[in-house]
């Protein structure tokens, strides 16, 4: 029976304070990716990635919380999405990694923002964009989840929550509510119980914030039940909070010193006690300690206890995770620890700046490491050095933040191109440490200033783009990153004294620039800070910058592994919409958006002198979706908007020009997405994937292409490929649609008969429409798999997938009848 599964799953993290969590009792890590679940294992030594992709909810994923519920043992996932709906994922029995929608919360009117849970209880606080905050009780276990709402609160208009925080008060079940938001202060709510259902009052206000509160957490002092309650709070204003939680009228002494030289910081240190009642019992809150440290806004803050020591993690904005601790002499915060990026153009998400800030921190459940989402969607993982007391990174994950419009593998197959809106084109390749393989982003060979929409390989160390804008560019792979393949992929390249060493974007500008390598004890070269056209000496590549026993991490991947642009070519009046390379790289094809048949032309560029050939390629009248070379070259494939496809052949005496053969302009009754040739092996034939909800076999007669076979589909059909060779005598055809399904298809190779279908799992699905289709290209390929603790080759097949839900996914195909 056809085994079909995802060896690779990569998705950037949402740019959201709230959308992750990491589970204390399994240790996964959950984040939004667009509009899915990120299931992460940060922990395992496999390095294997992301574990799965939850989809359900219909737009992007603003917060997560991992939940267990006071009765029962399974993990709950608990999201919010910009939906405007709350849904509680549990995990199935027997597989902790897998989890399923047992309920959906609806209630809010505005995008839901953040969640909060406590431990030992059944209580979950929402707030959301409609300016509410609403309190649920759960109710269930397993699937048969149901929540109940309990009560709605508004604080004074205008006011939208973005952060929360619940506790527990005391060993009653006593809950205390923080809630913050676009406001500088913090409202404090605790419980009253009335006519057994669990009502929350106001208060208190806490004051001394001068911007949105962007971040609340709470935590015990100490590892004793009566002990304490700390709250942070991290504001916009660039500091962090401490309050001191109290039962008792009595005010608490603080072991913090009583002479903080803080007056230089023009804060006011307000003394003021609060006092709140819940349940009969009486608290007191007085404000603890100023942390002062972070040069920009802070997103998230996390406590962490090891006993009786207590640790504070906060991310900020200005590319810094810092470590927060109570001095034990005198009692004063002080920061302990600093990590991130250091540099002169913050906020950047090119390679010549950092990274933009860290949205989230969090902590490992045993404290020993520490994860951290950045701008441009990568987690980093760092490791805690005890025997050193430092703080090492380690391999973490990456991914697109926006739609992937299109991959390429390269011609032997070797790695992976993948190209999206969110401006970067990224080379992904199988990492072959021992017996392991796993898959990881191994180069960012272009970080652009346009959304990019086509890639295509044209040699092994050679490929050309598409963006938004009216020329192509040429790359060259540099010899930093060669090596580095060579080193951990086994991609040989027979020989890189050719190949430029490394490449750096100038400081104003979108061309890669060649630049050559520098010593680790050298100066930067290119420096001249007054050349617009000069690299940035933040991003030269030192000679050891690329000499690593482990994939890049995102340090290297957005400053140290860009490819230098080669070439441009120009010609086209609006942005690229699609291209494509000859198999044996002599020629590239491309098309730009059009609503006119003057603008609807192919253009054809030979890649030895990088010229235009002329005239160009008419037939279209609107634009141009999808470029093919056959087998052999000798026909071009196009289809478009204009609901037909064209065949151009390849001239016997000029081999780089192509004239029209033969086109069929009603080919399908609304536009046509995609087209892909068959193997050659079966005779000359290709399919084409349209808006019609049809698949299209056309098999060569005479002159022409008739059409074959007509395949309906349950939506728009968005991608069509075919497995470059015949398998078992027979055409494996795979389709992916527009609601994100994707099904692979034997067909006859002689009559394009449907011989059998095979419909992908959803769980394996993109949960938004299939951009690209593309198989690897290779006849069959060994996959390492364990049997019985025994490593066994397997003959796979590879089809990489890219969706407009910002995921790329390589599936292993085996077992095929």
């Amino acid at each position: 029976m056809i085994k079909i599964n995802a060896d690779y799953i990569a998705a950037g993290g949402n740019r959201h304070p709230g959308s992750a969590d990491w589970s204390q009792g399994t240790g996964l890590l959950a984040f939004g990716a667009d509009q899915n679940i990120a299931i992460w294992q940060p922990l395992s030594q496999e390095h294997d990635g992301l574990q799965a992709l939850l989809s359900g909810h219909s737009d992007k994923v603003n917060v997560i919380k991992f939940f267990r519920p006071a009765y029962g043992t399974a993990e709950v996932i608990i999201s919010g999405s910009v939906d405007k709906t709350i849904r509680i994922w549990c995990s199935r029995e027997g597989s902790p990694r897998s989890f399923e929608c047992a309920a959906v919360l609806e209630g809010h009117s505005g995008s839901v923002n953040c969640l909060a849970t406590t431990s030992g209880s059944n209580i979950i606080a929402s707030g959301g964009a409609d300016g509410l905050v609403k309190v649920w009780q759960l109710e269930g276990a397993g699937t048969g989840f149901y929540a109940t709402l309990l009560q709605t609160l508004q604080i004074n208009t205008p006011f939208l929550p973005l952060a929360l925080a619940l506790s527990c008060l005391d060993e009653n079940g006593d809950l205390l509510l923080a809630i913050g938001g676009t406001k500088s202060t913090v409202h404090v709510y605790a419980n009253k119980k009335k006519n057994g259902k669990t009502e929350f009052i106001p208060q208190c206000i806490l004051t001394g914030h001068e911007d949105w509160i962007r971040s609340l957490t709470l935590t015990r002092e100490s590892c004793s039940d009566d002990s304490d309650l700390l709250l942070a709070s991290a504001s916009q204003d660039k500091y962090i909070r401490l309050w001191r939680i109290h039962q008792g009228n009595e005010v608490a002494v603080s072991g913090r010193s009583t002479d903080n030289d803080l007056g230089s910081s023009g804060k006011s240190l307000s003394n003021k006690t609060h006092r709140i009642e819940a349940s009969g019992l009486s608290y007191t809150i007085t404000f603890e300690a100023l942390l002062l440290g972070h040069e920009d806004w802070i997103y998230t803050v996390n406590w962490y206890r090891e006993e009786d020591k207590l640790q504070l993690l906060s991310a900020s904005a200005d590319s810094s995770l810092a470590f927060w601790e109570s001095d034990p002499a005198s009692g004063v915060w002080v920061c302990t620890t600093r990590m991130g990026e250091i540099s002169g153009q913050k906020g950047s998400t090119t390679a010549t700046g950092s990274t933009g800030g860290y949205w989230i921190g969090l902590w490992s459940p045993n404290g020993d490491f520490v994860a951290s989402l950045g701008r441009t969607g990568s987690w980093r993982l760092w490791k805690h050095d005890r025997s050193g007391d430092r703080w090492i990174q380690d391999v973490g994950i990456s991914g697109h933040v926006k739609d992937i419009t299109d991959v390429a593998w390269a011609k032997d197959g070797s790695f992976l191109l993948s190209t999206g809106s969110d401006q970067t084109t990224r080379l992904h390749a199988e990492w072959k440490c021992g017996t392991k393989r796993t898959w990881h982003e191994f180069a960012r060979p272009q970080i652009h200033g346009y959304d990019m929409n086509c890639v295509d390989t044209l040699l092994d160390d050679q490929f050309v783009s598409g963006a938004d804008e009216k020329l192509l560019r040429v790359f060259d792979e540099p010899c930093a990153t060669a090596d580095l393949l060579g080193k951990l992929c086994g991609i040989d390249r027979h020989s890189t004294m050719e190949m430029p060493k490394s490449a750096s974007i100038p400081v104003l500008g979108l061309s890669n620039k060649a630049v050559e390598a520098t010593d680790d004890d050298e100066p930067p070269l290119n420096g001249n800070t007054h050349d617009h056209d000069a690299p940035d000496p933040t991003s030269n590549t030192s000679a050891s910058g690329l000499d690593l026993d482990h994939p890049p991490f995102e340090d290297h991947l957005s400053r140290h592994t860009l490819w230098p642009e080669k070439e441009k070519l120009y010609g086209h009046g609006f942005e690229i919409s699609t291209l494509a390379a000859s198999h044996d790289g002599s020629v590239v094809a491309t098309a730009c958006k059009a609503s006119s048949a003057d603008h609807a032309v192919i253009r054809l560029y030979e890649t030895q002198g990088w010229r235009e050939i002329k005239p160009p390629l008419t037939v279209h009248s609107l634009t141009v979706t999808c470029l093919q070379f056959s087998e052999d070259d000798q026909f071009l494939l196009s289809v478009g908007r204009d609901r037909q496809w064209a065949l151009f052949e390849r001239k016997i005496r000029l081999p780089e020009m192509y004239a029209l053969k033969c086109a069929n302009p009603k080919a399908h009754s609304r536009m046509v997405l995609a087209g892909a040739w068959a193997p050659l092996m079966a005779g000359r034939s290709f399919a084409t994937a349209s808006r019609d909800k049809t698949i299209k076999i056309w098999k060569a007669k005479q002159e022409n292409f008739v059409c074959d076979t007509t395949i309906p589909a349950s939506s728009p059909v968005t991608a069509v490929d075919y497995f470059p060779s015949l398998t078992n005598g027979k055409n494996l055809l795979a389709i992916g649609t527009e609601s994100g399904d994707i099904t692979l298809y034997y067909l006859d190779s002689s009559t394009s008969g449907i011989i059998t279908s095979h419909p992908v799992e959803k769980r394996l699905c993109p949960s938004k429409s299939v951009t690209r289709l593309s198989w690897r290209p290779s006849q069959a390929l060994k996959l390492k798999t364990a049997v019985d603790g025994y490593y066994e080759d397997i003959l796979a097949m590879y089809l990489a997938v890219a969706s407009e839900d910002s995921s790329l996914r390589i599936l292993s195909i085996r077992d095929l009848p």
